[in-house]
Formats: structure tokens, sequence, C-alpha cells
């Protein structure tokens, strides 16, 4: 066990990304614990149908967590009930998102700049539900020292919070430059919640060396695992420091994007599923020779057919010695 998590590998929540066939994908390829995507507590509360859909899960979904967006102390203990009422195994509070309409709105990582408020939310939610709760934030706002983080992270501590996930970037630099694990190390020192780290975690991330570094419990997964389910193990087998792990073949790229196609199919409808293709395809197809005709050949149709010919021709023309699976373009908002 990693703090509240089965594994020191979990894999972080993403707007637009992290839906339920992208979860099962995933667990298939060894994947322990997964988010859904991030949800407004406001709509939440609301039972907005859209919100309650991207919650949806199945048995062979678990165990798995929730996260919720807000500021409003009573707003996000209902949330968190409703959540637990749902049947989610924990509960993750976002002081990370850096977009501007949520800045805007005081939430996400403006609440680092506002720890009474933080305190307040931590301490209505800990006591609204019985299934863990936990947090994600940045390292600050715009201080790169990480001040902010760990006032926010002894809160959390003290209201009884099972663990923190330290995203290794500023509210200020978005998604931009490198992610400083100094700073979670820093935090991690200082506290004995368990502490999770998150930023640049790539497929080939050397986590042995991370985890000497930092001293973390565990790393949260973002974009790296975007049409990359092989990144689980890999981690797995770098967190127990053995530096190797087989590249996935053609065929095997192949069989898992034509899986999570029947999965979109299967759980957000031929329409939405089609939709969905336009940035599945570029994640599975980043770094790999002529991707960008087929992405252009996916966007212009919604014959879910004749996506799946395309990418069947696609992977049946490349080489056999594949390089390893990219990181794509952040097409979406990590949670």
């Amino acid at each position: 066990m990693a703090g509240p998590f089965p594994s020191p590998i979990v894999q972080a929540p993403m707007v637009a990304c992290t839906d339920l066939p992208f979860r099962l994908i995933a667990r298939e390829h060894g994947l322990s614990f997964a988010f859904a995507e991030m949800v407004s507590a406001q709509a939440l509360v609301r039972r907005n149908p859209k919100t309650l859909k991207i919650l949806q899960t199945c048995p062979g979904d678990r165990p798995v967590g929730a996260q919720i967006l807000g500021r409003e102390p009573a707003m996000m203990a209902e949330a968190a009930r409703i959540v637990e009422e749902l049947g989610f195994d924990l509960l993750d509070i976002n002081l990370g998102c850096p977009v501007r309409k949520v800045i805007a709105n005081g939430e996400g990582a403006a609440m680092l700049g506002n720890p009474r408020a933080a305190e307040s939310v931590f301490s209505a939610v800990r006591r609204a539900v019985k299934i863990p709760v936990t947090v994600k934030l940045r390292s600050g706002i715009d201080d790169p020292g990480g001040a902010e983080a760990l006032t926010i992270v002894r809160i959390a501590q003290d209201r009884g919070l099972s663990a923190a996930t330290i995203h290794g970037r500023t509210q200020k630099q978005g998604y931009a430059g490198a992610a400083d694990w100094r700073i979670i190390g820093r935090v991690k020192s200082a506290v004995s919640l368990p502490i999770f780290g998150n930023g640049d975690v790539a497929p080939d991330s050397d986590l042995s060396a991370l985890r000497a570094h930092s001293g973390v419990d565990g790393v949260m997964v973002g974009r790296g695992a975007l049409g990359n389910p092989w990144i689980y193990g890999r981690l797995e087998s770098s967190w127990r420091g053995n530096s190797y792990f087989p590249v996935p073949s053609a065929v095997e790229r192949l069989k898992a994007l034509l899986k999570h196609l029947d999965l979109e199919i299967e759980w957000q409808g031929e329409r939405q599923a089609a939709l969905n293709m336009r940035r599945i395809v570029v994640w599975y197809t980043a770094g790999l020779p002529g991707n960008k005709p087929l992405r252009a050949e996916v966007c212009r149709t919604m014959d879910l057919g004749l996506i799946r010919r395309m990418i069947e021709d696609f992977f049946a023309a490349l080489p056999s010695d594949l390089p390893p699976p990219a990181v794509p373009l952040l097409l979406a908002g990590e949670g």
C-alpha cells in the first residue's frame, strides 16, 4: 500500500481524457488505481446529467477515485457525499487546476493563496464522508520555493486528509517548463502525510532516482499515459529499480487502440466515440511516422467503420522497430 492507494503508481484525473474506457484499458495493462475526470462540485450537487455521465463506472473499474473542484465548504461537502453515495473508493480535492476561468472563480490553484478557505473545505469534506480524502495541488501560485504548498499540506495533515499529490509547477507556469521535484521533496521531508509527486512522469522516467531524490511515496501519472497504457508496468518496474521494459510492438499498439475504440462505442455511444477518436488517435500515434495524414482523415469522418480501417491500414504500414510511445501534446486539462 502507498498511503490510501494500493500501488505507488496512480493515474491522475484528466479532463476529457480519463473517462471509463480510458480507465478500463489502463487496468488491462496493470494500473491499480485511477481517477475519473475532475468534476465541478456545483454541477454535481445540481445533478447535472453530463457531470453524472462523467462519473460513470462499472464493477471492473475498481478501486476508483473522484476529484471535485470548488471553494464553498457546504457545497464541497454535499458533492463529497454524492461521490460516496455513487460508490467511489476515494475523494480528491482539486487545488491544482491552473485554468484561467477556474482561477477567476477562486477555485483550483487559486486556493493556494487562501489557506483559511482551504482549511474550511478540508474540514467540511472530511466530516461529510467516511471514504479517504486526499488533495492535489500545485507547488504554489507564483512562488518557486514551495512555501504555499507546504502550508496547504500541513493543513491537510491536521484536518485528517489521507495523502497529498504535488504537481511540481506553479499555477503561473501552467504546463510550461520543467516540473521541480526538489520542491516536492522539501514538502515530503517536512510532513508525515503520504506525498505523491506529479509532473513530467514520462515512460522513460527513472523513478528509482526520483524516489531517492524526493522521498515521495508514489507518483501520479498525467499525460504520459495518453495512448500509452504500457506506462504503468514500465513505471512499476522502474520504481523497483529495474530499468528494462519492452517497447510495445505495432500489433500491441493496434490491439490496444482498437479495444479503446470498442470501449468508447460501448460506454459513450457511436457519435461521441467518433468525436473522441479524434484525440485518442493523436495519443496512440504520437511520434510515429506518417501520423499527421491519419489524424486529418479521422477528423473528417463520423464513420466508425472507416475510422477502424484507417487505423488498421496505418499500423500495417509501420516498420517493425517502433520507437517507444511518445508523450502527446496536452489537449485537455489535468486536474
